[in-house]
């Protein structure tokens, strides 16, 4: 690591444990988040039923706000190691690939942009674009209880910019002293070891968490040009419980990340790729469709050969990400009602090199909470204000070496006031939550957002749920779509009002012994889409990339159902299927999403033995649809200068893994993921060119990675 990463580091790293002790004397709240539904259950004179299995796929938590939730097995079943994999190929939810060489992701709700989905911390909003865009693969799934899904805008009363929804990661409090070993070796130089211990003591618990992942390159089609990013993760975190301290039941937690992540030219000699600015060390006839000149591609323009000769740097893109992180969430009864309190402070530092140009980030993130539930009449109410503040500064230069200083910059300052109130009626078989809040944004002024929530309890067993509400987002302006903004050295903000988000939803459920079943409809339909364009010039003909919004609606309407049964006492299978309509101007949804995908599931766990498989169907895509221009167009073609398919084919992958307990102490386990290879880069490159040659990286609709083999040992101790 270089000297001056080093001190970087050693900055985030005194940031976060100087925050670390507050986690003492801070008090806060386990989220009022999905709803804070859990809170109101909690008072005297208020219903209280069993979550009916909410584990279970296909089963709800009772809440009123629809919640869908992967607990910690799950999550171990599916052989994820980050949040991004856990959430994966879940019915609803999907992880959206947006670079084919630096393989930044987002989380989709109901396939709305990432940037829409808000990811929480015990109830703690603390990410934004700029760590969202690469820090998700950083959130480790050990030492958690469960991950929390709600879909639909404003489904959280202290998250309002969740215009598609909320993921909450719920931390696990301890009980016994525990140790937890795990290693891990596969295919493409992956290797990986996690650590987990907990140690309860009077009063509470402590328990450390360590996380280290790598993963070379990956270039199926042997062009030297990687589909799949290499990478070096290593992830710390503390946690900290304390049960009484004046009264407040209090969860804290410190999490440091430090990632090195490469695309484009194989190996991760990062500082030789970045060096290399000449020549061409690429093929570029071997990928599907590729140049009839392995020197560069066709010119769709003219047929005339476009040749490459920007060396190794010109085709990557090389990432290092520090962070740290503390929350801390807490709660006190009183003989009136219930206090909570909840803060948050991150430090996020991004060093990037794209493709010769560099960006250089440092983002500081502050939250705040306080909130106070409370009877009043027939009513429980819950009333509170909270403060976001996040900003970002940035520098670096264009691939010509011009300086750039500041073009996205940005500083948010949001205090809000809200607040909520709860009855039930018809001897509790009919459950209302409304909400409203007042956001005073520094940038959008004053922007309220109602919220009504409805859960009807036809039976014991079987459920609607109705939810109504709007939100809002302050546009960013940090690869709201893309990296193009690194090309030009100025931004022209020509917006006037935040993103704008109806949603409707409603959702029937069953709950039984063995048998359970959601099915859903959403519509979700923005106002202000915001909107990025790299190939604009201002007035004197300079390049400029013009941030603003679409005159048009984007509307997306999705319905899913999703089945689980417990067919012997060893054996639960699931089926779940979604499909979605999408309505929107051209330039808006930019990356492509199926319209119909099937899921199918098993799990047998009985003795010694642990067996689970999922197969994932993805329906065609419209390819067109998305990637049109103004025009109706897609304007992109293959390097041999042959158009890009309108239509992307329907594919399957299937995930499999099974784990044996040799002792109560140790296990081994064995996996496969995309078990029958399949890849895009089979059927169509991740690159393409537009008319008139410019290439880029971002044509992907299909795994970016074939077969993944993988063996691992557990020990418990």
């Amino acid at each position: 690591m270089p000297s001056d990463r080093k001190y970087h580091f050693f900055r985030l790293s005194r940031l976060a444990f100087t925050v670390l002790p507050l986690s003492m004397t801070t008090v806060s709240a386990h989220a009022l988040g999905n709803a804070s539904e859990d809170a109101t259950t909690d008072l005297p004179g208020l219903s209280v039923r069993s979550n009916q299995g909410a584990m279970r796929a296909g089963a709800l938590r009772d809440e009123i706000v629809k919640t869908e939730t992967i607990d910690a097995r799950a999550i171990e079943r599916s052989g994820a190691t980050n949040i991004n994999e856990a959430l994966d190929n879940n019915p609803g939810i999907a992880v959206q690939l947006e670079c084919s060489i630096c393989n930044v992701r987002n989380v989709l709700l109901n396939n709305l942009p990432g940037r829409y989905t808000t990811l929480m911390v015990d109830g703690v909003p603390i990410f934004s674009s700029v760590s969202s865009a690469y820090g998700l693969d950083s959130v480790s799934v050990h030492g958690i209880e469960r991950i929390d899904v709600a879909r639909g805008a404003g489904a959280s009363l202290i998250a309002p910019e969740a215009l598609a929804g909320t993921v909450d990661i719920v931390t696990r409090r301890p009980q016994t002293a525990e140790n937890h070993l795990r290693l891990q070796v596969g295919n493409y130089g992956s290797r990986q070891a996690d650590a987990y211990f907990a140690r309860p003591f009077t009063g509470g618990a402590f328990t450390a968490t360590f996380n280290y992942n790598r993963h070379d390159s990956v270039d199926d089609d042997g062009d030297g040009i990687s589909e799949y990013s290499g990478y070096v993760r290593k992830l710390g975190s503390v946690g900290l419980f304390l049960d009484n301290i004046a009264g407040f039941r209090i969860r804290s937690r410190l999490d440091l990340v430090d990632e090195d992540r490469g695309g484009g030219a194989m190996g991760n000699d990062y500082s030789a790729i970045k060096a290399s600015t000449r020549g061409n060390p690429f093929d570029w006839s071997r990928s599907r469709h590729g140049s009839p000149d392995p020197g560069g591609w066709v010119n769709p323009s003219d047929g005339s050969i476009i040749p490459y000769d920007d060396g190794r740097g010109g085709f990557s893109e090389i990432i290092f990400t520090k962070r740290a992180q503390w929350i801390g969430v807490g709660e006190r009864y009183f003989d009136t009602g219930k206090l909570r309190l909840a803060a948050g402070v991150a430090r996020h530092e991004q060093d990037s090199f794209y493709e010769l140009s560099t960006y250089i980030g440092k983002q500081n993130q502050y939250y705040a909470e306080a909130s106070w539930q409370f009877p009043w009449g027939a009513w429980t109410a819950t009333m509170g204000a909270n403060y976001r503040f996040e900003d970002l500064r940035s520098h670096g230069h264009t691939a010509d070496g011009t300086p750039v200083y500041g073009i996205d910059n940005y500083r948010y300052k949001t205090p809000a006031v809200f607040l909520q109130a709860y009855r039930t009626f018809f001897d509790d078989r009919l459950e209302l939550n409304g909400s409203v809040r007042h956001d005073h944004h520094n940038v959008f002024n004053g922007i309220t957002s109602p919220r009504l929530n409805l859960l009807y309890h036809h039976t014991t067993r079987l459920s609607s749920r109705l939810s109504a509400g709007k939100g809002f987002r302050a546009p960013t302006s940090f690869f709201e779509q893309d990296h193009g903004i690194l090309d030009t050295i100025r931004i022209v903000r020509d917006l006037d009002d935040p993103e704008i988000s109806h949603n409707v939803s409603y959702a029937l459920s069953y709950a039984g012994d063995r048998l359970a079943v959601t099915g859903s409809y959403n519509y979700n339909r923005i106002r202000n889409f915001a909107m990025l364009d790299s190939t604009a010039v201002d007035d004197n003909g300079d390049p400029i990339t013009l941030f603003t919004s679409a005159t048009e609606n984007v509307i997306v309407q999705g319905l899913d159902i999703n089945v689980s049964y417990l067919l012997t006492p060893a054996l639960t299978v699931n089926a779940a299927g979604e499909a979605f309509h999408y309505r929107f101007p051209p330039g808006t949804l930019i990356f492509a999403r199926p319209e119909h995908k099937a899921y199918f599931g098993f799990d047998y766990e009985k003795g010694r033995l642990d067996l689970s498989g999922r197969l994932v169907w993805t329906g065609a895509m419209d390819l067109r649809k998305f990637h049109a221009d103004g025009s109706g167009s897609q304007n992109r073609f293959n390097f041999d200068g042959t158009r890009k398919r309108d239509r992307s084919p329907d594919y399957l992958t299937v995930d499999l893994r099974a784990e044996y307990a040799l002792t109560s102490w140790l296990a081994l386990y064995v996996g496969a993921n995309n078990l029958f290879n399949y890849r895009q880069s089979e059927h169509e490159s991740f690159l393409f060119v537009n008319w008139e040659g410019v290439p880029d990286v971002t044509h992907l609709w299909g795994p970016n990675r074939g077969r993944y083999l993988y063996a691992g040992i557990k020990l418990d101790f």
